[in-house]
């Protein structure tokens, strides 16, 4: 009778024993440190990860329009400063040689310094240079202060890119970099549109002081300069990369930071965030005692020698980047020949030499110089084109492979370089042209080529090397390009889509990337989610 008594009351005491036992399980998990892409997946994908997005567009095309602002810049302010076709050239070129100077510059700083304070300088520094620039009295201002503008713009891209990839759960990241890519790739499309407003103006207002007229290229300096301003405004509003204050040891902080963004992006369930700290992180030390000899030799020692080759060959021998700073200038010429009704015969450097030799005269009511509207809305449809394509690929990528889709996109985009001035016929060949520069959408390619290929130590010097090797040859095409367009146009496709176009038989050497991935075992979960995360610290210091 005396256990059947106390029974009854025995279990009642287990079960609300029980109960707070698990309360204090559920406490203590809470309260466990977990790892920082945990932390940052837990805080969701929402509002603040689309404001984000939004707002890293609006950096990329406050970065284009400042760095490839000068290919609407030159032709419009020709007139005014009364440059030649080699003024021209060196106009073209000061940008691009300000981006390959400012990049690792920026790279260094983001990384020492933080991403939004960086970002910030980058953004209203170039917005002040290139504001600056809209009262030039002669081309060398014009070129001196592009180009110190371009060193300060350089890293809005890659900075913006790493915030936004260190600020949304990892599953989400390979969406939000197609998203800015294809942003990207219409922003010289965006620039366009901003231009057609502004250009055709006629106003010319004499400034005594300054001894030059404001007029309306002056005018899209201004406008140009003003991304930039509005997107550092927008930036003050957002958090800091949780990343990166976690990597400087300050894990309490990045916490708050995820907090932060796991509040707006979850405003209306309003739910708690479930984590109270972070996990040590002990690969820190590791990570920064790499030495830049450990990681440059290794690229130029079997095996990855052949590797590194063959990507350095596939950047250098993509130039179409060159063919786009001329674009507004050819399409320019093309379009005011064509309007005059002649030349509909003619391939496209057929009616680029018909306007050299027999010039259109100039509408005595028109602003001097200024860029056909037509023209700029055929530059708005090229950057519509290749985001449309870029968009199309990413559907396909996996099943073809980047390796397969490098070969066709080059082969294919090469041959019609080498057709455009075959096919004797004005509109055939402009969209010949059009196809030709939807080639550049193989960068992104490139880049994922390397990351399947190369070491996650080594990855970000396997991107930085052969893209500044790129660059440097860009340098020299876009002057070359200036020259042969008034001299043997015919060449300069030929070459340059003749060599493009050879990137298929390089890209062939590759291995095929889908045989490099393999099925992931659940155990392997943890250890992925770390090297992804070295890798994309490894990818932002670009």
């Amino acid at each position: 009778m005396f256990p059947t008594k106390t029974r009854g009351p025995a279990s009642v005491v287990d079960r609300e024993e029980l109960k707070k036992i698990e309360k204090m399980t559920v406490e203590l998990a809470k309260d466990e440190a977990v790892p920082l892409e945990e932390a940052i997946d837990k805080a969701g994908f929402g509002l603040y990860s689309y404001l984000l997005i939004c707002l890293t567009g609006l950096g990329i095309i406050s970065f284009v329009c400042i760095s490839y602002g000068s290919t609407i810049l030159i032709p419009a302010s020709a007139c005014e400063l009364k440059t030649t076709t080699g003024q021209q050239g060196a106009l073209a070129a000061a940008p691009v040689v300000g981006s390959i100077i400012g990049t690792l510059v920026w790279g260094y700083l983001a990384d020492t310094r933080g991403r939004k304070n960086m970002l910030m300088y980058s953004l209203l520094g170039a917005a002040k240079i290139n504001a600056s620039a809209s009262i030039s009295v002669n081309w060398i201002m014009l070129m001196l202060l592009q180009f110190v503008a371009a060193i300060f713009a350089s890293g809005i891209y890659t900075m913006f890119m790493a915030l936004l990839c260190e600020s949304v759960p990892m599953v989400r990241r390979n969406m939000v970099v197609l998203l800015v890519t294809s942003i990207f790739l219409l922003s010289q499309g965006v620039m366009a549109v901003l231009a057609i407003p502004i250009i055709p103006l006629s106003f010319s207002n004499y400034l005594p002081i300054l001894g030059i007229y404001w007029n309306s290229w002056r005018t899209l300096v201004i406008v140009y300069s003003l991304p930039s301003i509005v997107a550092a405004i927008c930036l003050y509003f957002m958090q800091e990369s949780p990343k990166f204050v976690y990597t400087k040891g300050d894990r309490e902080q990045a916490l708050q930071h995820i907090i932060a963004i796991h509040r707006v992006n979850n405003m209306r369930s309003r739910a708690e965030y479930p984590v109270k700290s972070l996990a040590v992180n002990l690969d820190k030390k590791s990570e920064e005692q790499s030495s830049a000899k450990d990681q440059i030799v290794p690229l130029f020692q079997a095996p990855l020698l052949k590797y590194t080759l063959i990507m350095m060959s596939l950047f250098i021998f993509q130039q179409i980047g060159a063919f786009a700073v001329w674009l507004p200038t050819i399409l320019n010429q093309f379009v005011s020949m064509i309007e005059t009704g002649e030349g509909t015969n003619l391939t496209v450097c057929g009616v680029l030499r018909l306007g050299i030799e027999n010039p259109v005269e100039p509408d005595p009511d028109a602003v001097p110089c200024a860029l056909n509207v037509t023209a700029l809305l055929m530059v708005l449809l090229v950057g519509v084109l290749q985001s449309v394509v870029n968009s199309l690929m990413s559907l396909v990528v996996n099943r073809v492979g980047r390796r397969n889709l490098v070969m066709v996109i080059s082969s294919v985009c090469g041959v019609c370089g080498i057709l455009i001035n075959v096919v004797p016929n004005a509109y055939g060949s402009i969209t010949l042209f059009g196809i030709f520069l939807v080639g550049i959408i193989v960068i992104g390619l490139y880049t994922a080529v390397i990351v399947a290929l190369f070491p996650t130590n080594l990855r970000a010097l396997a991107i930085a090397l052969p893209m500044m090797c790129g660059r440097i040859v860009t340098f020299a095409v876009v002057q070359i390009l200036n020259v042969l367009f008034s001299t043997n146009c015919d060449a300069g496709f030929y070459v340059f889509a003749t060599v493009y176009a050879s990137s298929a038989i390089v890209a062939s050497f590759l291995p095929d990337d889908r045989k490099l991935a393999s099925p992931v075992a659940p155990s392997q979960k943890k250890e992925l989610i770390k090297i992804e995360e070295i890798s994309q610290n490894n990818l932002t210091k670009l």
